[in-house]
């Protein structure tokens, strides 16, 4: 649900950001706010509509699990002398939970996810109780995120509320272009190939949202272990459904994925590697895959070229590293 912060208007926000700008410069001899953020994807939108008036460190970088990931001292040192911690929430940061919780008694701590209605939260039988964290992978969940990061840099910071507001929402006008674009690639992949077979369960509201069904070897969590007998029943699947193309993730090894591909090729099925897809982080720093926009442009892309739709080999904007498919 858009708060009034957000929605000042898109168009006037937009036309009042070079006016922001000057504010932002006339504010550089101010300290920024140092703000602390566990994931990639929270640090890019705090960074995006925070301005000059942030200082943002993520904990967890390119191709780092966060279900698994553990703080170290560094992070430690880092979190508690930030003037705000924002971290996801919805158990993403399994391993990290407890300390975050405590550390909420003396540092202004978010968990990014707590304003988000549980009727757009998707449940999982595996686990009673909580809800699939993975809300980044739908745009329009996405950017209640986003909304909700820049209310909580608003209050931490109010002299900077106004352009801060402004720049959510310019930054909503991005993410809505790329979720039309999303919808139009992946509507374009026949019906029968919409299939997205990767490592863990990442990307339940991808299909949600696209009509997609989404099979993970493992479960939402990647502490979660896939036997023999699940990688058993899925090389049947694959065999007897056709599917043609499986897609590797960056934060999570490919060892239960080729073990896929070997088990069909050995039942005289040929299954390729469809790509890499971003799941618990996103790209390399200062690449566009490393930014919210490009890591959603490059899934996107990936899975509809993969499975046989029309899209881009460079993406939306024609930023993206030439999409390969593996072998």
């Amino acid at each position: 649900m858009l708060t009034r912060r957000a929605l000042l208007g898109t168009a006037a926000g937009a036309a009042s950001l070079a006016t922001f700008a000057l504010h932002d410069r006339a504010r550089a001899a101010s300290p920024p706010l140092q703000i602390v953020a566990t994931t990639g994807m929270i640090a890019d939108a705090a960074a995006r509509v925070g301005g000059a008036a942030v200082a943002v460190q993520a904990l967890m970088g390119a191709g780092v699990d966060p279900h698994a990931y553990r703080q170290t001292r560094s992070d430690i040192r880092a979190l508690t002398q930030a003037d705000l911690v924002l971290w996801h929430g919805l158990y993403l940061e399994a391993q990290m939970e407890a300390f975050l919780e405590d550390l909420a008694r003396r540092v202004r701590t978010i968990a990014v996810t707590d304003r988000l209605l549980q009727e757009a939260l998707l449940a999982h039988e595996e686990y009673a109780g909580r809800f699939d964290p993975h809300v980044w992978m739908s745009p329009p969940l996405w950017s209640q995120i986003v909304i909700r990061i820049g209310d909580a840099l608003s209050d931490a910071r109010p002299e900077a509320a106004q352009a801060v507001s402004a720049r959510t929402a310019a930054y909503l006008e991005e993410i809505a272009a790329l979720e039309t674009y999303s919808r139009d690639v992946l509507a374009s992949v026949p019906e029968g190939s919409r299939v997205l077979l990767s490592a863990h369960d990442a990307f339940g509201y991808f299909g949600a949202a696209y009509g997609f069904e989404v099979i993970g070897i493992q479960g939402i969590s990647t502490e979660s272990e896939a036997g023999l007998a699940r990688i058993a029943s899925l090389v049947e699947l694959i065999v007897a459904r056709d599917i043609r193309a499986v897609f590797v993730e960056t934060s999570v090894s490919d060892r239960n994925i080729r073990a896929l591909i070997e088990g069909a090729d050995a039942k005289g099925h040929r299954v390729a590697i469809g790509g890499s897809l971003f799941s618990d982080a996103m790209g390399a720093p200062d690449s566009y895959e490393g930014t919210y926009l490009g890591m959603i442009d490059h899934n996107v892309t990936t899975i509809a070229r993969a499975l046989g739709g029309l899209a881009p080999a460079k993406g939306r904007l024609g930023r993206l590293s030439l999409q390969e498919k593996q072998g």
